[in-house]
């Protein structure tokens, strides 16, 4: 009996996975050109931050778009923050444009994003009228919950608030970047956001409570069947929620039609009816998660039972969770958390059985009686914040984390697989073959990204700024040259994004990340601007780095004392270097050409670097301009003759890559990076013909996306990867 429903859930998971590849297929060919002007209805999903306003809207034909519209003053900007924008209806003109693709394959990419979403495209609002707005059952809940975030924010103490939203609302828009990063290192991010054991708990509670006030059971039964979906409306409405949300009611429905149905069958039905509404969802990460994990919970019957120790079945709760998945979280994450295994024993009941409680007790109370509920913040806001230290510190501990950057699709299927028979043979008692199936892929992932015999240059997409990767065979050294950055600008504070774009943190780690690169053996920074050294302290956060070199003279700037904190904090050694500074590793060779002197003036006292493998040349140059270029002519001429490859100075600004120098070089090719239409028009029209007059061809990062240059033996090669992206 158990075999045929294992079979039938299974069948009904395949039904999903078709229905899904049929609908998405279908609805990507069937789209229309929108009119000059129509309507929209906004969603209960857009966020506000600085400027813009972005989020999920309908169109009158009921297809999904992406908004953004820019505020034209603080006071229009405040008031949709104190508004519940859902089923506000809007006639709208604008422009649909494409969304950018990846910074490279590792990177965020909102096409697929708003695939997941089911979203035809993104548009830009240049112009709206409000219409109406319309009434629904969904509209007044959204209203609800934004009137719930609010009183969050007026009553719960500042420290707080951020930790009520997100359990009580499952908004995470306050959680402060550092504690979420915390969360993550420990594997306990699942704890600061609404989850199945969460909806469970609230269930529970609810349900218990109406029986103690005297409610019968078949009428509390009704009541918890009409409640469920509004809770699930009222805390964001996340997968994992609709997904615990669904599976109860689906099981209550059956057991109160006096029909039986067993949960994974629930589950299959729960996963199917979320495809057929939405095809793009099974995209959506925390779908793929949820219902995984659940999966590995509902068919793990046989090891939960080894024993009858909470502690112990709290151990292999998490251990099968957390073993099924990680396949999973490495092709997404590129990395996994390994104390989870022992954090989640200890967070998981104090989050469920402890703070969410006290969240929801402290919600009632600010709602009944203010000066009680202060009461009782002064007594829980200094343990809570005392468990923040505490989480912050033991994050900090080294080894928490297995890096291994993201396995082949083969490969993961192999692990999950391995995975699968580990857990049989954990079954019969084989404890031995468990670990040889289990740790055989887990080595193959591991070591697999240090197997290639070749160099590999990488210039990274960073926008307006630099960021170069050198890969040595087998991984014998890695260096970062620049980090890229943003040039901030000031302006006014309520235009000031609350989550700014990090170029260190958002491109250059996920790279780094995505290819198992652990550990960066030089960090070259070539000048003190912001757009090469801006993103080397968020780098320097997440990667271990052995040593960082700079030119001389620079250390005093202020773009560079944030990295150099960050440095003396994780001790690692700065030195600056100039001129002479050679070293050799295997086959190749790499040698500083520039500068001469130690007082820093700027870009013509970049670090130039100059790298040889056998016949292949290349020429690194920073920011270098007219004046630095002519003594690297004078200096070096017959070194630099006929170079394979050339880094294009100062991102091709015209006051870089002058006449004799490029006529000396004549590199093979020539990379520009440079931010797509950045505001500087780099690389200037005039240094691009410079090199086309030569018939020397040229790449520029903005344009044709993250390069990668491939060295091994007498031969060289290009990969471009904006097309591997798409």
């Amino acid at each position: 009996m158990k075999g045929e429903t294992r079979l039938i859930s299974a069948f009904v998971m395949v039904i999903g996975f078709l229905s899904y590849f049929f609908i998405v297929t279908f609805q990507l060919t069937e789209s229309s050109p929108l009119p000059s002007t129509f309507q929209i209805t906004w969603s209960s999903e857009y966020k506000i931050n600085g400027q813009k306003l972005r989020g999920f809207v309908k169109t009158e034909t009921g297809e999904k778009l992406y908004v953004v519209y820019t505020f034209s003053s603080e006071q229009e900007k405040s008031f949709y923050e104190n508004t519940s924008l859902t089923g506000w209806t809007y006639l709208v003109q604008g422009e649909l444009i494409a969304p950018l693709p990846p910074a490279h394959v590792y990177a965020f990419s909102m096409e697929k994003y708003l695939i997941s979403k089911g979203a035809r495209g993104i548009f830009e609002v240049s112009n709206w009228t409000f219409i109406e707005e319309k009434k629904s059952i969904r509209s007044f809940l959204a209203k609800q919950r934004h009137s719930m975030k609010k009183h969050i924010e007026t009553t719960f103490p500042e420290s707080l608030v951020a930790e009520a939203q997100a359990l009580l609302i499952g908004s995470q828009d306050q959680v402060d970047h550092e504690l979420q990063r915390a969360y993550q290192k420990l594997g306990i991010t699942h704890l600061f956001a609404i989850s199945g054991l969460h909806v469970a708990l609230v269930s529970w509670l609810f349900f218990e409570g109406l029986l103690r006030i005297g409610v019968r059971k078949e009428m509390a039964t009704i009541v918890l069947l009409i409640i469920l979906p509004i809770y699930g409306v009222l805390a964001g409405g996340a997968p994992s929620v609709w997904r615990a949300v669904s599976v109860v009611e689906l099981i209550m429905l059956m057991r109160y039609a006096r029909w039986q149905i067993s949960i994974d069958d629930a589950l299959a039905i729960s996963f199917l009816c979320f495809v057929l509404l939405e095809p793009g969802v099974i995209y959506q990460i925390g779908f793929q998660l949820s219902y995984l994990a659940t999966v590995s919970l509902v068919y793990s019957g046989v090891i939960l039972r080894l024993s009858t120790n909470w502690l112990i079945r709290s151990f292999f709760i998490t251990f099968v969770c957390q073993l099924l998945v990680y396949p999973l979280l490495l092709h997404h994450f590129y990395e996994i958390s390994i104390s989870s295994f022992l954090a989640n024993i200890i967070f998981v009941p104090l989050f469920s059985f402890v703070i969410l409680p006290l969240n929801i007790a402290m919600f009632v109370i600010t709602i009944i009686s203010m000066p009680v509920a202060k009461v009782l913040f002064a007594g829980y806001e200094p343990l809570r914040i005392w468990l923040t230290t505490f989480i912050l510190y033991v994050q900090e501990l080294p080894f928490q984390l297995w890096s291994p950057g993201r396995p082949a699709i083969w490969l993961i299927c192999v692990a999950l697989i391995s995975v699968l028979v580990g857990f049989y043979f954990i079954e019969i008692n084989h404890y031995g073959k468990f670990a040889v199936v289990i740790f055989i892929p887990a080595i193959c992932i591991h070591f697999l990204p240090m197997l290639f015999n070749e160099t590999k240059l990488t210039f990274l997409n960073v926008g307006q700024g630099d960021c170069t990767v050198i890969e040595l065979p087998f991984r014998r050294a890695v260096y970062v040259i620049d980090s890229g950055g943003l040039l901030r600008f000031e302006q006014e504070l309520w235009k000031t994004s609350e989550s700014p774009y990090e170029v260190g943190r958002q491109v250059v780690v996920p790279f780094l990340k995505g290819k198992g690169i652990r550990d960066i053996d030089i960090f070259i920074v070539t000048h003190a601007d912001a757009d090469h050294v801006e993103g080397a302290e968020e780098i320097l956060q997440e990667i271990t780095m052995h040593e960082i070199h700079l030119t001389p003279g620079s250390m005093d700037k202020p773009i560079m004392q944030d990295l150099l904190m960050e440095a003396k904090k994780r001790m690692v050694q700065v030195k600056e270097k100039m001129h002479g500074t050679t070293w050799r590793i295997g086959e190749t060779s790499f040698q500083y050409l520039w500068p001469l002197e130690t007082v820093y003036e700027g870009n013509n006292d970049s670090i130039v670097l100059y790298l040889q493998q056998g016949a292949f040349r290349a020429l690194l140059t920073g920011d270098l301009e007219e004046h630095g270029e002519q003594e690297l002519i004078h200096l070096y001429n017959k070194q630099l003759a006929d170079m394979t490859l050339l880094k294009a100075g100062h991102h091709g600004s015209k006051t870089s890559s002058i006449e004799p120098f490029v006529e000396l070089l004549r590199p093979e090719l020539t990379i520009f990076s440079a931010g797509l239409n950045n505001r500087y028009r780099h690389p200037h029209d005039e240094v691009v013909e410079r090199f086309a007059r030569r018939n020397l061809p040229t790449l520029t990062t903005g344009i044709d996306g993250t390069i990668e240059v491939r060295i091994r033996g007498g031969t060289w090669s290009v990969q471009i990867e904006k097309d591997l992206v798409q």
